[in-house]
């Protein structure tokens, strides 16, 4: 007989690894279980990029630029403010990104961080098929490794049409929105999907800059 007691047991000697942002670890129990392939979906307009460079800060992380140099991200990395960390960042580029993603995927340490930055030229690839098969390999071994994956997904004018796919393998999806219309830029990130517990129920709202300090040294009176 079916015993719920035992399932919520099992979810809860999962490992979990911490995402590096307190009040996102505090509504998950203590972060995202390992082995957990995660879709971060966002407008290109909004500060998706600041929530991916504070998770290099839990774990050493491989960061894969699917459109930015590779010095262009280290540099946005290095200038942000927030608590970051020190990522091996590589540009993924050719005709085959899949094939030259797949490799370096390959060689991902145990109970690492993965970022692909962002996944929509993979969803792009012909035929479907071989970016399924990339997807499956991807998942295993992130849960192989007892590592997470963290897959920008662009919310923007143009959305792959694999992007179900995606969303079908992620094992969490976060879904990001920056909000300008205030005085103030506002986050507010939703938790819809959560195969490793519960999902949070309310909107959880992000302080992605709460460690700058203005200048005003350069005001002019």
């Amino acid at each position: 007989m079916f015993n719920p007691f035992y399932l919520e047991q099992s979810i809860c000697m999962v490992n979990r690894l911490h995402t590096g942002i307190d009040v996102l670890d505090r509504k998950l129990g203590g972060g995202i279980p390992e082995g957990s392939l995660i879709a971060l979906c966002a407008q290109p307009a909004s500060q998706a990029e600041l929530f991916l460079y504070e998770l290099t800060a839990t774990r050493g992380t491989l960061y894969l630029s699917l459109d930015r140099t590779a010095q262009s991200v280290t540099a946005s990395i290095e200038q942000t403010p927030a608590n970051t960390g020190d990522p091996t960042v590589r540009h993924i580029s050719g005709e085959a990104p899949l094939d030259n993603a797949g490799k370096l995927i390959s060689a991902l340490p145990e109970a690492s961080n993965l970022i692909v930055d962002p996944l929509d030229v993979l969803e792009s690839q012909e035929p479907p098929s071989r970016f399924r098969s990339f997807m499956n390999d991807l998942q295993n071994h992130i849960v192989n490794t007892g590592s997470l994956g963290v897959l920008h997904c662009l919310d923007g004018r143009s959305v792959p049409p694999l992007r179900d796919s995606t969303e079908h393998f992620a094992d969490v999806i976060f879904q990001l929105k920056t909000d300008t219309s205030a005085d103030e830029v506002e986050n507010r990130l939703a938790i819809p999907k959560f195969r490793g517990g519960r999902a949070p129920s309310d909107i959880i709202k992000l302080d992605l800059m709460e460690q700058v300090s203005i200048d005003t040294s350069r005001d002019i009176a």
